[in-house]
């Protein structure tokens, strides 16, 4: 059908000579006109479409400012009192468990959080980051639950209640006994043991195999050195016994990881101890094993630290 022969109902005309004003801008306009001393008639005139028409501004809430303020979970009540009360798994569950703590603390909303304070279990110590103070000693050790084959059998109550569950899930699993060969170390006695490496290894080597004082894990009371017991081996020849298979597999459901694992010199700056583990923590631990992590410094967006700076 032609369409231009339709009939064509035009609108009905505005009194005005110019195109209508919107219900609401007309009452605005004749407000204006009132506090300018004008009278609503003046609208039928021609310059009365020469007013210009107020603005709406619409007050739009600032997303960038709502995200950054609701960024920060150390102003979060519960993060705080579990801060206060040295509460470590409590501070992660307020931040939302270890996946967001983590998130946070890599973004640095998180400050709060301090990745070298050696009183808690995500600190990171390396030769990049020695402890802070370099001296520090934990505030409360107790002997490990298992055998010990040296004299340095002391752990943070909460690592040493860890290891007696590893050590008990490991027998009823039927791969024999674990025992430790090295828990705590003082400042002092990591000096020593340091520099009896140099001396017999040279310093390249004691440095492969050893931390410098106020840059040990051993020295925060969170590591220890695992031996194959009944009778028990050296820590050398863990890596290659059933128990050493087990705790590869399984040390992260007690809060431990393997923190030296093969493959990752360059970035821990250690050669590979399957031996050595470091409690961080149930939390962490299963967020490191999920994430196929192999060093901390991975997990928690770290520059690797192969060698000392100084």
């Amino acid at each position: 059908m032609d369409s231009a022969r339709q009939p064509q109902h035009a609108p009905p005309r505005s009194p005005f000579r110019g195109p209508a004003l919107p219900l609401g801008l007309a009452v605005t306009a004749i407000g204006i006109l009132l506090s300018l001393g004008g009278t609503p008639s003046a609208l039928s005139s021609p310059a009365a479409h020469q007013l210009p028409l107020p603005q709406v501004v619409q007050q739009v809430p600032s997303v960038e400012t709502d995200a950054v303020a609701a960024a920060d979970p150390c102003t979060d009540q519960a993060v705080i009192d579990a801060i206060g009360a040295a509460d470590d798994a409590a501070t992660i569950a307020g931040f939302g468990g270890a996946d967001a703590f983590r998130a946070a603390v890599m973004a640095g909303n998180a400050p709060c959080i301090a990745l070298d304070d050696p009183a808690h279990v995500w600190v990171v110590v390396n030769k990049t980051r020695p402890l802070n103070p370099v001296d520090f000693a934990p505030s409360s050790l107790v002997q490990a639950p298992v055998q010990v084959t040296t004299r340095s059998g002391e752990l943070r109550p909460d690592v040493a209640a860890a290891l007696g569950e590893l050590a008990a899930a490991a027998a009823a699993d039927g791969v024999g006994q674990i025992g430790a060969n090295n828990g705590y170390r003082s400042y002092d006695l990591q000096v020593r043991t340091h520099d009896n490496h140099v001396r017999n290894e040279g310093q390249a080597s004691a440095d492969a195999l050893s931390a410098r004082a106020g840059y040990s894990e051993h020295q925060t009371g969170l590591a220890l050195d695992l031996v194959a017991c009944a009778p028990c081996g050296s820590i050398e020849a863990f890596g290659g016994t059933v128990q050493g298979a087990w705790v590869a597999e399984h040390a992260w459901e007690y809060g431990f990881i393997v923190r030296y694992e093969s493959g990752a010199t360059g970035i821990s700056g250690y050669s590979p101890e399957p031996w050595h583990i470091r409690y961080i923590g149930v939390e962490l631990a299963a967020a490191y094993h999920a994430g196929g992590y192999h060093t901390l410094e991975e997990f928690f967006g770290l520059p690797a630290a192969p060698d000392y700076v100084g």
